[in-house]
């Protein structure tokens, strides 16, 4: 296995294990929570269910390389809407009102990276030679 091929694959199934979990975290705690919480910051209820359901699915497929571009992008939309939404006024590492977009950033840099990068040998979605 190439160093490059093994260092890709590790960081898909870091980015996609990221998702899932904060995914079913979302379920578990009741998404009409999470809901509730979009209200109350001015965003659609609704569309926690949507986030749920693309961090879980999303993250599923990431971790399997299955449509890892749209994926990501997916997940690159997600990062910049929390980033701009709601973690922005907080800066980079928090404040007293909140925890900061650091990780939000991370995960968006990361998708980023397989929007940009070669599909990878140890992907579903690999090119054919």
């Amino acid at each position: 296995m190439e160093k490059q091929q093994l260092a890709t694959l590790l960081l898909r199934i870091m980015l996609g294990a990221s998702f899932l979990i904060h995914g079913l975290s979302k379920f578990q705690g009741g998404v009409g929570n999470t809901a509730a919480w979009f209200d109350s910051i001015g965003l659609p209820g609704g569309l926690a269910y949507v986030v749920a359901i693309i961090e879980v699915l999303g993250g599923i497929l990431m971790i399997l390389g299955i449509a890892t571009r749209y994926v990501a992008i997916a997940f690159v939309a997600i990062m910049l809407g929390a980033i701009f939404s709601v973690k922005a006024a907080n800066g980079f590492l928090g404040n007293d009102q909140g925890a900061g977009y650091e990780l939000e950033l991370v995960l968006a840099v990361m998708a980023i990276y397989f929007v940009l990068a070669p599909f990878n040998v140890y992907s579903f979605t690999r090119k054919k030679a």
